[in-house]
């Protein structure tokens, strides 16, 4: 198993890069609650959810508000308590029971920053906090017991827009712990390769990704798409076949792991044996870095993903797909067709991060470019913000279907090609970029690289 413990490096690092973290997010935070006339803010962890009659809970999963703030995970009904000038305060729930573990007191490079303090139930928790919160801003599920704790508003939108629209920015700390998780996601993601090289089924494969990262399938950051064959063109595929398939063509994987909060998105695209298919994944691996090398601090995102379709376009006439040239597919829709989702997205505390749409902290959201109602980010770049790259092709057959029935579309696809691709479902190649005013930091091929060095 992966050992998701911090090296000594990493932990040094840390150790260094969190103090001054805190100090911006409380600095920014007390701008915001000052903005909105609040005096502090309080955010919940999220509470178990119920299963529908019966006494178990799903699987928790904290709220991101709560996870900018500290790296908890299992930490159900526990809080964090701000007002500016002052330590935060950490009022971790902590239950006096024996059917479930309560969380243990934390440790780490980040507890000595808080004031810690242990609650067994609800009662506690508030008499941890002021007695006056009519002027303090609340964040999180509207639990039963806040109508008697006094806060002065519930989850207030301009201040939460003000918080997120600032998260798009990563600090040096939020940095380190994105390269870790690509470093465990290059690592599972490396497993998987060799299992599907096996011939493992894609239950098997999510196995051996899990057992790389250490980590059990609700510790990730989303669940793994695993997907062989035809199950590429499937952009969200959600099943895991225990079954080996009769044949083996290629698997597209979109993995990611998660370290201290922060995730990690990352898609390979895999032939078994067809060379010509390789010889396609390596036309779209050229196509991504390509577009990684238009990443800088300044640009549009939106004219990134443009220029994607312009790279598609182009690449679906040399591959024979289209016959017609690239800039013909663009005008007529045609790469829409192949190429139906964003090029990428905010990455950070949360997989698709907030505040991609924001013109400005206050107000306004800036538009998608018409015919491109997937797009995840419209922002123009600046340095910090870490995006995803995520071109891919591929053969769904519900687009093709509609594009032979327009006659613009259908005449300039080369159907017979098509079908002779389609049992590999579709390509795409995604890594992780941290923008700088000069470039970008490709976090997911530097993961890789010391993966394979270690």
């Amino acid at each position: 198993m992966a050992d998701t413990e911090p090296t000594p490096a990493l932990e040094a690092e840390l150790q260094a890069t969190f103090g001054p973290h805190l100090e911006a997010l409380c600095a920014r935070t007390a701008r915001a609650l000052e903005a909105g006339g609040f005096s502090g803010l309080l955010v919940h962890s999220g509470s178990a959810l119920t299963v529908f009659e019966d006494d178990r809970t799903y699987p928790f999963l904290a709220h991101a508000p709560f996870k900018v703030w500290v790296p908890l995970a299992d930490v159900p009904d526990s809080y964090i308590w701000f007002k500016p000038g002052s330590r935060p305060v950490l009022v971790l729930h902590q239950p006096r029971d024996y059917w479930y573990k309560p969380a243990d007191l934390p440790r780490g490079y980040w507890v000595r920053h808080f004031e810690v303090v242990a609650a067994a139930d609800a009662a506690a928790a508030r008499a941890a906090l002021p007695a006056d919160l009519s002027r303090a801003a609340y964040i999180g599920d509207a639990t039963p017991e806040l109508a008697s704790w006094g806060l002065g508003t519930v989850n207030p939108r301009d201040l939460m827009r003000r918080l997120d629209y600032d998260r798009a920015a990563k600090s040096p700390y939020e940095l380190a712990c994105l390269r870790a998780a690509n470093r465990l996601g290059a690592r599972g993601h490396l497993a998987a390769t060799r299992a599907f090289e096996r011939g493992a089924s894609e239950f098997e494969i999510e196995l051996e990704f899990l057992r790389a990262c250490g980590a059990r399938e609700q510790e990730l950051p989303y669940n793994p798409i695993i997907a062989l064959n035809e199950g590429g063109a499937v952009l969200h595929y959600q099943v895991l076949e225990k079954r080996v398939p009769r044949e083996r063509h290629s698997l597209l994987i979109d993995a990611g792991a998660q370290f201290a909060g922060y995730a990690s998105d990352i898609t390979r695209t895999h032939s078994f044996a067809d060379a010509d298919f390789r010889a396609l994944i390596g036309r779209m691996d050229g196509l991504q870095q390509r577009l990684c090398a238009r990443v800088r601090a300044g640009v549009d995102w939106r004219d990134i993903h443009l220029a994607a379709h312009e790279e598609t376009g182009a690449l679906l006439r040399e591959a024979d797909l289209v016959r017609c040239p690239g800039e013909e597919a663009v005008a007529t829709g045609l790469t829409r067709v192949f190429l139906p989702h964003g090029i990428g997205h905010l990455l950070g505390i949360e997989v698709h991060d907030v505040g991609g749409f924001m013109k400005t902290p206050a107000q306004g959201e800036i538009p998608r470019p018409e015919g491109h109602p997937y797009l995840r980010l419209t922002r123009v770049l600046e340095p910090g913000f870490v995006v995803t790259m995520e071109p891919g092709i591929y053969f769904i057959p519900q687009l093709l279907e509609a594009a032979r029935a327009n006659d613009a579309q259908a005449n300039r696809i080369n159907w017979p090609r098509v079908a002779s691709l389609s049992k590999f479902g579709g390509i795409r190649i995604e890594d992780d970029l941290a923008v700088s005013r000069s470039g970008c930091e490709n976090l997911t091929r530097e993961a890789f690289r010391a993966v394979a060095a270690a």
